[in-house]
């Protein structure tokens, strides 16, 4: 791809767009603070140019939150600060005791006068009893089913079985935002252990995953994200309340909200994703639940890999999903033999969403690397541009490595037959999963 020109990029800040001259000299302050400048140059430019319609947005803070405690945690703290609204979207709402303690906390905010807004995903939530979301309802909060399973439930004249909503996004005021790869379930509340298993028992194993707190300006996009999702789900009126507070710099990332839903014509979280893999000219790190790459993603990830730039991936050696597994695994000889150096998790079932690129670009969200992300989800993920919080993100990545094994191309060639079937068949139904 041909590389953008750097005059394109444009910034927002607490109080909009931000002028040229302002911008130019943001981008001067980053070149100076930083090494590698044309590499970030590049990625700002390329960032910009792949969709012009999602700002980059200026002064905000970030906390990185490794794996389900951390993450509970830090939402707990949030939920219970809220003054004026919460406002919640995620694809899987357990009644266990994760989820009742959630359910407890949004009720509590919710008779102390702050508004919360739910929306759960009709799949993703299929094994919640009814009577656990009817306790939300009764209790004022206001709570939508996504694409409901039950044709003639829902306000929708379409029934969109396929299209889920694979969101996980929580806000507390309009000013506090959560996205990340983490549900609403008890699966989450172990910590990844050190180990050599290879069973695909997801069960009884720890689960690894990211997720991100974010504080500053660009938490206004993400609860225009939100309510957008409210709008076309055509859900009850919600109640007045602030949900765009006047926002302020909180520190000092750029950090881009992107959404992709079913019915737009591109995902824009994957084009964007493909695109700073095309322009990567050091290193692509990439951690995924879920691998089943379309031939586009394929194409990118091997000839980036041929290029000469180092291109690792972390999947999973443990699953709750052995179609999707061994799909992914279909394309190893493929991978391996052009460059991409593959390596599974152990000790953990992985379920991070993250890329780390040339040490300046850096994403953490809901999408998958499959064809179900890509084509039939709403998913959602923040983009954050600079060297500091990349650093943060290598760090993370190294700690995974250090855990995971190297797929060998020489005895990849060896697997069993029972494993060659499995992928074989998986191929077949890769589209779907």
């Amino acid at each position: 791809m041909e590389t953008p020109r750097i005059q394109q990029v444009e910034f927002e800040g607490a109080r909009g767009p931000v002028s040229p001259g302002r911008s130019a000299a943001i981008i001067e302050k980053l070149e100076s603070n930083a090494g590698d400048t044309d590499i970030l140059q590049k990625h700002l430019a390329v960032e910009q140019a792949i969709n012009s319609d999602s700002p980059l947005v200026l002064g905000n803070k970030l906390a990185l939150l490794q794996d389900g405690p951390a993450t509970y945690q830090a939402m707990f703290a949030a939920i219970r600060a809220a003054k004026d609204h919460i406002n919640l979207e995620t694809y899987i709402f357990e009644d266990d005791d994760i989820g009742r303690k959630f359910a407890d906390l949004l009720l509590e905010r919710q008779a102390a006068g702050v508004q919360v807004n739910l929306v759960y995903d009709s799949v993703g939530c299929l094994n919640t009893p009814k009577e656990f979301f009817g306790r939300l309802s009764a209790g004022g909060i206001r709570v939508l089913e996504f694409n409901p399973i039950n044709p003639l439930a829902g306000n929708k004249k379409e029934w969109l079985l396929n299209n889920r909503d694979h969101r996980k996004l929580l806000l507390v005021d309009g000013r506090v935002a959560f996205v990340g790869g983490i549900n609403i379930s008890n699966t989450y509340s172990s910590r990844p252990s050190s180990g050599s298993g290879r069973d695909e028992n997801a069960k009884t194993t720890g689960w690894r995953d990211t997720h991100l707190q974010i504080e500053g300006p660009v938490v206004a996009e993400f609860q225009k994200l939100f309510l957008d999702t409210w709008r076309k789900q055509k859900g009850p009126p919600l109640a007045e309340k602030n949900y765009f507070p006047k926002l302020v710099r909180q520190g000092d990332e750029i950090v881009r909200a992107i959404g992709s839903a079913y019915d737009e014509p591109h995902s824009l979280i994957y084009l964007t994703l493909l695109s700073a893999i095309d322009h990567a000219e050091q290193r692509v790190y990439l951690t995924n639940a879920y691998f089943a790459p379309d031939p586009q993603l394929l194409e990118a990830l091997i000839g980036t890999a041929q290029r000469g730039v180092d291109v690792k991936l972390i999947l999973p050696s443990r699953t709750d999903s052995w179609a999707v597994f061994h799909a992914g695994r279909s394309h190893y000889s493929k991978l391996l033999r052009a460059g991409v150096k593959i390596y599974e998790r152990r000790g953990a079932v992985m379920h991070s969403k993250t890329a780390s690129i040339d040490g300046v670009w850096s994403t953490i969200g809901s999408t998958n690397l499959d064809w179900r992300s890509f084509l039939h989800n709403d998913e959602l993920n923040a983009v954050i541009l600079g060297h500091d919080f990349s650093r943060q993100m290598d760090a993370m990545f190294a700690k995974d490595l250090a855990e995971s094994d190297a797929i060998d191309l020489d005895r990849w060639k060896h697997r069993s037959l029972l494993f060659r079937l499995k992928e074989w068949g998986a191929r077949f139904v890769e589209y779907w999963l």
